[in-house]
């Protein structure tokens, strides 16, 4: 094959007309003096996401980790507890409790699903235990179940990580009204995203969510004879104009997703038997599809997941990105004592993992190219 460039994208969504007139309407209404609050958008984009999502309510906030932040902050996490979560995420899923000065346990993770093992978070559970923070890793559906099962039985709450999972279903349901409650991402590389940032928290949980609401407009309580401030909070608000583009967004995620999860399908098929790789699991309907995380076999191959990473991008002009380092090697939670004991799987999975560029504008040329160039990567590297 001729060598052509497949980036890694800097935008996971899709940006059409109906996104760009919707920041102008906004734009144009606040320049005639209508000015941008209140913000008749956020109580709609509200509604529609948790309709989506299948839960009671959403409040919208401008990012994944201010939505668990508020999480944290409404459970109360603070010195002398302990918040269990995976290694295999985004630092905000552990940084937000440790910020909140909770010590933070990780547990292994499942190693065909890789998501959060929940035997192995039972494993860890003690009575200083005050969240547990599963993350549905690439889209693909914790075992909500399980977390169920330990919620009923311990009474500890299960605070979603559904960064990636946007649409996501669990045995043919939508997740957002499981646990306590479900913190997602609309920042710029994720399947759906109201420029650039943004984030929501839903819950079913009528108490829990009005929290939530209170600490992420500076404590401010709404309704009734005055307005109130009834705890210290903070401006974790969406603009105007990202929840206008947020009702754009979703209208359209469904067929967003469903073009991700073809060509993720696709990929798997051209990828099948080659023996160094580990393929990801569970792609096709009610998978979020947000990343394509194929694994290096440390077992069978001849080189470091860094060196075919390296050489795809240099010799073929493949891009990847790396989801993710284990949580533990990062500096800020190195240097608080945190190390891989403990998680053996997650400590393998994060040495070998690397997320192909598959995104809903990606061909089948490009596809085919991005296997050709892993075989061909491979066969050079032995």
């Amino acid at each position: 094959m001729q060598i052509r460039a497949v980036p890694f994208g800097a935008m996971g969504g899709v940006y059409e007309q109906d996104d760009l007139d919707a920041v102008a309407r906004v734009t144009t209404a606040a320049a005639a003096g209508a000015g941008f609050f209140p913000l008749p958008e956020e109580n709609d984009f509200q509604q529609a996401f948790a309709a989506h999502e299948g839960a009671r309510q959403a409040i919208a906030v401008n990012s994944c980790g201010t939505a668990l932040d508020c999480c944290m902050m409404a459970l109360g996490v603070g010195p002398g507890d302990e918040v269990i979560t995976t290694p295999l995420t985004f630092v905000c899923t552990a940084g937000t409790a440790v910020a909140r000065g909770a010590r933070v346990v990780f547990a292994d993770v499942d190693p065909v699903t890789l998501n959060l093992d929940p035997e192995q978070v039972r494993q860890r559970l003690t009575p200083a235990t005050k969240a547990v923070i599963p993350v549905h890793f690439g889209g693909l559906a914790a075992d909500i179940s399980a977390f169920d099962r330990i919620t009923a039985e311990t009474g500890v709450p299960v605070i979603y990580d559904a960064a990636h999972a946007v649409g996501t279903l669990y045995q043919g349901q939508p997740i957002g009204g499981r646990g306590l409650a479900s913190c997602y991402s609309f920042q710029s590389n994720k399947n759906m995203t109201c420029l650039g940032e943004g984030g929501a928290v839903t819950t079913d949980n009528a108490d829990f969510g009005e929290r939530v609401r209170q600490l992420k407009t500076f404590g401010y309580v709404y309704g009734g004879p005055q307005l109130r401030v009834a705890s210290v909070g903070f401006n974790y608000r969406m603009t105007k104009v990202q929840c206008a583009v947020g009702l754009t967004q979703l209208a359209k995620i469904d067929r967003v997703i469903q073009a991700r999860q073809e060509r993720m399908v696709r990929l798997n098929e051209l990828l099948a038997g080659i023996d160094e790789l580990i393929l990801p699991v569970g792609h096709g309907a009610g998978h979020g599809s947000h990343l394509h995380v194929v694994r290096l076999d440390s077992t069978r191959a001849r080189c470091t997941t860094a060196a075919l990473t390296a050489h795809l991008k240099t010799r073929y002009q493949v891009g990847t990105a790396k989801h993710y380092p284990a949580l533990w090697t990062w500096e800020a939670f190195a240097n608080q004592g945190y190390d891989g004991t403990g998680c053996p799987v997650a400590a393998r999975v994060c040495q070998e993992v690397f997320s192909t560029p598959v995104f809903p504008q990606t061909t089948d040329e490009e596809l085919q190219y991005v296997a050709w160039a892993l075989r061909q990567s491979l066969a050079e590297l032995r």
